[in-house]
């Protein structure tokens, strides 16, 4: 069976990010962080974010956004999110358990939160009997494919800004939302205050960061990071991954292919008559198969059946995905 489009995380690291890992195992570094390729990964996250950016690296998403959201909030205070986002359906809780404070799931077309959709939720804003609304935390690209255009990106920062909230962005997969808008990474996240640097998806081995780009946010990042086990004493081995990735753009050239093949799929089902649910903005096709379809697919290919009700399939594309895969796919149907 073929799990190539089950999720991008079935691909090998890229070859030259395990190079740089291989690389920072000779000889003797300091620990905790206090090592040559922390300080150079920090320089290029602030060459790509801006000079203000301060960089946390940990080991996983789940980690990223649980330090994310626990360093900036109190228990009595609640998170905004789409009802599809990872964290609040696909992260055993963890946000929930780590920082006590509660997630509000908010009902969405596409996956994308809109100033409007949280209004409602800020009317109790004073009221003791209630959780306090405190971050809005979106995804980009969201969990059904879609991304948030800088528009967006910006409506949804004046909005959280006028109110006296935190945005945060899970950005597990920013690098396939900045290529399919041929944007930087800087302005796939404008306006946000906290991103989750996300990389394993997009070709690093292990490891992702936490970026905060309102470094005012941050007094309590590195105690949480701690407290919550995700600071690797051998920090040399997931900050060097980060230096070719960003310096020798190593997060685009593997997002522009992956998208490719995404859509290349999304084509060729649409000139088969199947139905694309969601734009396709990165790496994930979400299409309407016939029982019959999916039967025969699921021969040969392993995907998620996302909604049965609806027959609603997940196809996922790793950066090592081929015109190849893609077609093959195709073919069978």
């Amino acid at each position: 069976m073929d799990i190539l489009f089950l999720s991008d995380n079935t691909a090998p690291a890229d070859p030259r990010v395990m190079q740089a890992v291989t690389d920072a195992g000779i000889g003797y570094a300091k620990s905790y962080g206090s090592d040559r390729w922390t300080e150079e990964a920090e320089t290029l996250f602030r060459k790509e974010f801006g000079e203000q950016a301060l960089y946390f690296p940990v080991l996983t998403g789940t980690g990223a956004n649980v330090i994310s959201l626990a360093s900036v909030l109190s228990p009595y205070q609640s998170i905004l999110c789409a009802e599809t986002a990872h964290i609040a359906c696909d992260e055993c809780g963890a946000v929930e358990r780590f920082t006590a404070s509660k997630l509000v799931p908010v009902k969405t077309p596409d996956g994308k939160l809109k100033p409007e959709m949280l209004k409602p939720y800020l009317a109790h804003i004073g009221f003791e009997h209630q959780s306090q609304p405190k971050a809005v935390s979106i995804s980009q690209t969201t969990e059904t494919g879609t991304a948030y255009t800088p528009d967006e990106l910006k409506e949804l920062s004046d909005f959280t800004k006028q109110n006296n909230l935190i945005l945060h962005i899970d950005g597990s997969r920013i690098a396939n939302a900045a290529a399919g808008m041929s944007l930087s990474l800087k302005q796939a996240c404008a306006g946000a205050d906290i991103l989750s640097f996300g990389g394993t998806k997009n070709g690093l081995m292990m490891g992702e960061a936490v970026i905060f780009l309102n470094p005012a946010l941050a007094e309590s990042a590195k105690y949480v990071r701690k407290q919550y086990g995700q600071l690797f004493s051998k920090m040399r081995y997931v900050s060097a991954q980060f230096i070719p990735y960003l310096k020798d753009c190593i997060w685009l050239e593997n997002a522009d292919r992956a998208n490719a093949i995404a859509r290349r799929l999304a084509d060729g089902f649409t000139d088969r008559g199947i139905s694309i649910k969601y734009p396709v903005n990165g790496n994930t096709v979400f299409a309407h198969l016939s029982d019959v379809q999916i039967k025969k697919l699921s021969e040969k290919y392993v995907f998620y059946v996302w909604d049965e009700t609806e027959n609603l399939c997940r196809f996922v594309c790793p950066y090592t995905a081929t015109e190849r895969d893609a077609d093959g796919v195709l073919t069978l149907l």
